[in-house]
C-alpha cells in the first residue's frame, strides 16, 4: 500500500532557477549548508535499533545531526504498545506545529509501530506532518522526505510486508563499543495483549552467515559487545527449519575474535530449550544474564494471555539456568491488572516473583490496546485496583532487588565503562558501567590510577549496594584494575573525528560507525 495525501502545511525549501546564469556583477553564492536532522525514539530496543538505521540513512543522504539548534528534519520513531503512546506522539507533534510554522523549510516525519497502526489518522490529526512510514519500509524515509519537498504535499507509505530486511540498511550506531544486531523481525505468537505481530508481521529470520558477518563488521569497527535482537530470539530458525539454530548462533559468536560480550533479548519461555542454556553456560563470551518475560504468575491469566507456558515451567527454566550459571542475573517483564485478574491471580504473581528472585523487573499496568483480543475481554479492571496491585508488586520487587544486590558486596566484578554518567556523577565524581551480568555499577577511580574511556574495562570490588545499582569505591590503586580495549580506542577515534582532530595510529577518514550490509567473510568453526 502506498498513498499520497496532500497537506497544505507541508514545508518546502526555496530553490534557484537552475537555468539562470549570474550577471557580470553577481557575487558567487555561498555553499548550501547541509540539512540537519533529529530522531526521537519511543519504545523498545527494536525501536532504538530502527532509529540507528534511520540516522544512518539520513546521513547517507547528506543530512547531518542537529547540534543543539532546531533540526531541519525531526523524525519520530513511535511505539504502539502502551496506552499513552498516542498521547505522547500527538503532544510532541502539537508542540512542533508553531515551530514549523515559523520555519517553513522544516520537515516532520513519523514512523514505527504507531505509524503502522494509525496510518492516515496521523495526517488527519496533524496535517503539518510531511511523511508517514511504517515498520516494513524504514528504508523509504529519505525518499519520502525528498518527495514531500518536491511535490509540496505530505507522503504516506505503509507496506504490509518487508520490502528489504532492515539490517541491509545503513546504520549509524549510538555507541562505538556496543551494538545491536537483529537476528529476526516479527513474531508468530498470538499473545492477546500484544499488538506487535499485527504491526511487524510474521517472523522473518536472517541467515546465520549474514548475522555473523554483521557482528564481525561491528567488532572490526571497535565494538566488543553485541546484543542479539528479536521479538522472540529463541524461536530463531523456524523459517529455515532448524530448532537449534539459536543455540548454534550463540556458540558461533564464541568463535569471533575480539567479541567479549554477547547478550540477547527477548526469549519466550515456551520455546526456551536446554540446548540454549548449555550454549550460554559453555560459550565464554555469552554473558551470565537472562531477560525472561514472565507477564503473570497465574496460570489462569497466562492462559487468557495465550502464553503457552505455566508458572511451573517458568520456574523450572530459572532453576536450570542457575544450576548451569550460578551467578546469572535474571530480569523479567510483568503485566499487572490483565482483564479478569482476581486477587488470587495477583497473589500467584507475587508468589512467583518471590521465588524467582529477579535482579530487576520491568513492571507495567495493563493498558487496553485497540486491535488486540484482550481489549474485547470482559472484566476490565478499575484503574484504582490496578494501581494498588502495581504498587504492591513494585514494593516487593524493589525489596528483592535490594537483597540480591546486597549479595554482590565484596565481589570483584569486571565493568565495561559506558559514556552515560550517573545522575549524581557531578557530586560523586564516579564513572558508570555495566558488569558482566548487566548490573549498573558506579565506581570511583583511586588517586594515581588511570582513568578509563568508554569501552574500556575496569575490575573493582563492590562496596555498596542499592535496589537499582551497585557502588565500587576502591580504597587504593591496588583494588582497581584498568584494561584498555579496542573499544576505548574506537571511542577516542570517534571523539577526534567529531572535532576534526587526528588520533595517533588511526586511519584517515570516518570512524566507520555507519554500517550497511557487511561483506566480511565468516570464519569457519
Amino acid at each position: 500500500m502506498s498513498l499520497t495525501i496532500p497537506s497544505p502545511a507541508a514545508g518546502t525549501t526555496p530553490s534557484t532557477d537552475a537555468t539562470s546564469t549570474p550577471g557580470p556583477l553577481a557575487q558567487p553564492s555561498a555553499p548550501q549548508q547541509p540539512r540537519t536532522y533529529q530522531v526521537r525514539t519511543f519504545g523498545c530496543q527494536m525501536n532504538v535499533h530502527d532509529s540507528e538505521r534511520m540516522s544512518g540513512m539520513l546521513e547517507a543522504a547528506g543530512y547531518v545531526p542537529a547540534a543543539g539548534e532546531q533540526a531541519d528534519v525531526v523524525v519520530f520513531n513511535t511505539c504502539a504498545v502502551r496506552e499513552n503512546a498516542d498521547n505522547k506522539l500527538y503532544g510532541n507533534l502539537g508542540m512542533l506545529a508553531p515551530v514549523k510554522a515559523a520555519n517553513p523549510g522544516m520537515q516532520i516525519a513519523v514512523g514505527g509501530c504507531l505509524a503502522q497502526k494509525d496510518r492516515d489518522t496521523i495526517l488527519k490529526k496533524a496535517p503539518w506532518v510531511d511523511a508517514v512510514f511504517g515498520t516494513h519500509n524504514v528504508g523509504a524515509l529519505p525518499a519520502l522526505l525528498e518527495r514531500a519537498r518536491h511535490n509540496k504535499e505530505a507522503q504516506l507509505e505503509i507496506l504490509e510486508s518487508l520490502d528489504v530486511f532492515p539490517s541491509t540498511l545503513p546504520t549509524k550506531r549510538d555507541s562505538v563499543y556496543s551494538g545491536w544486531v537483529s537476528i529476526s523481525v516479527g513474531c508468530n505468537n498470538t499473545c492477546t495483549f500484544c499488538i506487535v505481530p499485527a504491526l511487524r508481521g510474521k517472523e522473518k529470520d536472517r541467515r546465520p552467515g549474514d548475522i555473523l558477518a554483521e557482528i564481525q563488521a561491528l567488532v572490526a569497527d571497535g565494538a566488543i559487545e553485541v546484543t542479539l535482537l528479536g521479538q522472540n530470539v529463541n524461536s530463531y530458525g523456524v523459517e529455515f527449519g532448524d530448532r537449534q539454530a539459536f543455540s548454534k548462533l550463540l556458540r558461533a559468536c564464541g568463535d569471533i575474535p575480539g567479541l567479549e560480550r554477547v547478550r540477547f533479548t527477548s526469549p519466550h519461555p515456551a520455546a526456551f530449550t536446554d540446548d540454549v542454556i548449555d550454549a550460554m553456560a559453555e560459550t565464554p563470551n555469552v554473558m551470565p544474564q537472562l531477560h525472561m518475560p514472565l507477564q503473570s504468575g497465574s496460570d489462569k491469566v497466562l492462559k487468557d494471555m495465550k502464553r503457552s507456558y505455566r508458572s511451573t515451567k517458568f520456574l523450572g527454566i530459572l532453576d536450570k539456568v542457575r544450576e548451569k550459571i550460578p551467578h546469572a542475573a535474571i530480569s523479567t517483564d510483568i503485566i499487572v491488572g490483565f482483564p479478569g485478574e482476581t486477587e488470587e491471580d495477583f497473589q500467584a504473581t507475587l508468589d512467583v516473583v518471590e521465588k524467582s528472585r529477579f535482579a530487576t523487573a520491568f513492571t507495567f499496568q495493563y493498558s487496553k490496546r485497540p486491535g488486540t483480543p484482550a481489549a474485547e475481554l470482559p472484566d476490565q479492571l478499575p484503574k484504582a485496583v490496578v494501581q494498588e496491585r502495581f504498587e504492591r508488586l513494585t514494593a516487593l520487587q524493589d525489596r528483592i532487588a535490594a537483597e540480591e544486590n546486597a549479595r554482590q558486596l565484596g565481589r570483584r566484578v569486571e565493568v565495561m565503562v559506558t559514556a552515560q554518567p550517573g545522575r549524581k556523577a557531578g557530586e560523586t565524581h564516579r564513572l558508570s558501567g555495566r558488569s558482566q551480568d548487566q548490573r549498573l555499577v558506579h565506581f570511583s577511580v583511586p588517586a594515581g590510577a588511570g582513568t578509563p574511556r568508554p569501552g574500556d574495562l575496569v575490575t573493582v570490588t563492590i562496596t555498596e549496594a542499592a535496589a537499582f545499582h551497585l557502588v565500587a569505591d576502591p580504597a587504593s590503586a591496588d583494588d582497581y584494575s584498568l584494561r584498555r580495549s579496542r573499544a576505548g580506542d574506537a571511542w577516542d577515534r570517534s571523539q577526534a573525528d567529531s572535532c576534526g582532530a587526528p588520533v595517533p595510529g588511526s586511519a584517515t577518514g570516518a570512524t566507520g560507525v555507519s554500517l550497511g550490509m557487511p561483506t566480511l567473510p565468516v570464519r569457519g568453526r
